[in-house]
């Protein structure tokens, strides 16, 4: 599986985003694809989710903001960030969950940077 993470950008404080993250490969052993981010000095924190079957999560902090959709026929997976503050500058990768791989595999990462 390859994934190609692509959409950020800069943006002023209240801005939006949507990244982008493309699968290619073995995408039917995908089980699900996360969002991550990783600010300088901080942990990598799971962002959003999505199953194969459709189900999302967030974290608490980007709840009501962020949302993570699919489009199968592209195999991509979408974040659209709304409402974005300096807090959520980071880079921003994709993930997907594979059975037998413990680390999934990861995309490049794109980088999001909120001025205030």
């Amino acid at each position: 599986v390859q994934l190609q993470a692509s959409g950020g950008g800069l943006v002023q404080a209240g801005g939006s985003l949507r990244l982008s993250c493309a699968a290619s490969g073995s995408t039917f052993s995908i089980n699900a694809i996360g969002w991550y981010r990783q600010a300088p000095g901080k942990q990598r924190e799971l962002v959003a989710a999505i199953s194969s079957g459709g189900m999302t999560r967030y974290a608490d902090s980007v709840k009501g903001r962020f949302t993570i959709s699919r489009d199968n026929a592209k195999s991509t997976v979408y974040l659209r960030m709304n409402s974005l503050t300096p807090e959520d500058t980071a880079v921003y990768y994709c993930n997907a969950d594979v059975d037998g791989l413990s680390e999934g595999y990861w995309g490049q990462g794109t980088l999001v940077t909120v001025s205030s």
